[in-house]
């Protein structure tokens, strides 16, 4: 009999944790959209994942300030090639991110100067 009791006690004590816990969880989350929490975190975690410092991307490729955009792909390819066949997954993607982020460098270059 104090056994069922018991089980009864906690049944009835956890539904009201999940229920309490479900309901603080939602008004977070009301609170957050409200003060734009949310959005900004999020539009942050987008930001911070895929930018990359040039001077970062310079050191990954191996590459100069001086050097040529076809230096930079030929550091690309063999250091992408070489981590697709043998090598991290991590490194690979790093490789990728320095060279997008070059890409970029170069191409405000490119119309800086078709500007001026």
């Amino acid at each position: 009999m104090a056994a069922r009791i018991l089980a009864n006690l906690l049944v009835m004590g956890s539904g009201m944790m999940a229920r309490a816990f479900v309901q603080a969880y939602r008004q977070a989350l009301a609170n957050a959209s409200k003060s734009g929490i949310a959005q900004e975190t999020v539009q942050n975690i987008r930001r911070g994942s895929k930018l990359m410092a040039e001077p970062e991307a310079r050191q990954i490729l191996g590459v100069t300030e001086k050097s040529s955009w076809e230096e930079i792909l030929q550091r690309y390819d063999s250091l992408f090639e070489r981590n697709a066949k043998q090598g991290s997954f991590y490194i690979q993607s790093k490789v990728h991110r320095a060279k997008e982020c070059l890409e970029t460098a170069y191409q405000k270059r490119a119309q800086g100067t078709t500007d001026a």
